[in-house]
């Protein structure tokens, strides 16, 4: 049964588990289900990452083709489980001096909180548009998971200067390892303020189990391939 929205603002808001009505799970059944979902994420990530080369050669070329002087993988340092700072990889999607700019556009962020999004981002490459609608640009993130930095589901790692405005509440995200996909990422996207996606992260955190990781992860594919709410 969907959950009403003051079951998310009560999450959001930090409210206790028994307070909101939320059960934990018993201790014996949470590292089974960590045990699972490890398993899950290695074989999937293994086999993705296989399955998945001549793409991701594709694509690489693509992303010379189209900006010549830039690397094809874009590196960043995210925020995981507990605070540890890690690199997670992307394909560059953005113009080699993305990161300086960004200042210059802050101001024109198009979503509430402490996340910068904009639509249409002049730093983003004619591939990396394509990249970005169709979430390819995330493949490399597969590496990520398969060293244990990230997870297939949970999520999405935060920057260090998002984390560092975080409030209590908000923190609760960093209990968990990071994921590629997630709650919010197949229930609006871009479209979903921050408060929002807090919101439906600490839903998954406080709810998640493998059927639901699976769900979600079969949802993820549905999104990417109707291209919905993404830039």
């Amino acid at each position: 049964m969907a959950k009403s929205s003051k079951d998310l603002e009560m999450a959001y808001a930090g409210v206790p588990y028994h307070s909101a009505g939320i059960a934990r799970s018993a201790p014996g059944s949470h590292r089974s289900y960590e045990r699972s979902k490890r398993m899950l994420d290695i074989l999937m990530a293994s086999i993705g990452l296989v399955a998945l080369s001549p793409l991701m050669v594709i694509v690489a070329i693509m992303i010379k083709i189209d900006d010549p002087r830039g690397s094809v993988f874009f590196r960043q340092v995210r925020v995981g489980k507990w605070g540890q700072e890690f690199t997670m990889f992307k394909f560059r999607s953005m113009a080699t001096d993305a990161e300086q700019r960004l200042e210059q556009l802050l101001r024109l962020n198009e979503i509430q909180g402490k996340m910068f999004k904009m639509k249409n981002d002049p730093r983003i490459t004619r591939i990396g548009r394509l990249l970005r609608k169709t979430s390819l640009d995330e493949l490399p993130q597969l590496w990520n998971v398969l060293t244990g930095e990230m997870s297939l589901v949970g999520p999405r790692p935060s920057l260090p200067r998002e984390v560092e405005q975080y409030t209590i509440a908000e923190r609760e995200r960093l209990h968990v390892i990071p994921g590629c996909t997630g709650l919010w990422q197949v229930s609006g996207r871009s479209r979903l303020s921050f408060e929002q996606m807090v919101a439906l992260d600490l839903y998954y955190i406080r709810h998640r189990n493998l059927r639901m990781d699976i769900g979600l992860i079969f949802r993820t594919f549905k999104v990417m391939i109707l291209k919905s709410d993404a830039y």
